[in-house]
């Protein structure tokens, strides 16, 4: 399933005041636990992510599906040692997965990838529906944002 948006064209929101909604991109891009591990390589090169979240579908096709996991560009690196051709999302995707409500400050997601060594966090509505994607970059994005536009480079 690929559903997602990137807001780079929006004003930025500085770090103080942001919550993970303003910093997130929205949509997530996943796939079913026993997708092959090269298909998932394939999907990070193709649509440029660093993380695909991995899916369970219940037995019955009415529920719907559950967020399991997320594969990282990390998990997919280390993997590189075994045999790529029979690893599967599910049996490379970092478990538990840790996730964030958007209504939180983007302060929190940070201190969250921070504490379980995570560069991405999935991102939930109230009712814990996936909706999209913080990551590490998207809270550098915002702490930059108070420096205005043109300060790039660090100060003599």
């Amino acid at each position: 399933m690929i559903n997602a948006e990137h807001r780079r064209e929006e004003p930025l929101v500085a770090f103080e005041t942001a919550t993970v909604a303003d910093a997130m991109s929205r949509g997530v891009i996943s796939c079913p636990p026993e997708t092959p591990l090269r298909v998932v390589a394939r999907m990070m090169a193709t649509h440029g992510v660093h993380a695909i979240f991995v899916f369970e579908y219940g037995d019955d096709g009415d529920e719907a599906p559950r967020l399991w996991a997320c594969v990282s560009d990390l998990d997919l690196v280390a993997a590189t040692r075994l045999d790529l051709d029979s690893l599967t999302a599910g049996a490379t995707a970092v478990t538990p997965l840790v996730n964030v409500r958007a209504d939180r400050s983007i302060g929190e997601a940070g201190s969250l990838m921070a504490q379980y060594g995570i560069a991405h966090l999935a991102v939930t509505d109230p009712d814990g529906r996936p909706i999209g994607v913080i990551s590490t970059l998207d809270i550098a994005r915002a702490i930059a944002a108070g420096l205005g536009p043109r300060e790039t480079s660090a100060a003599a």
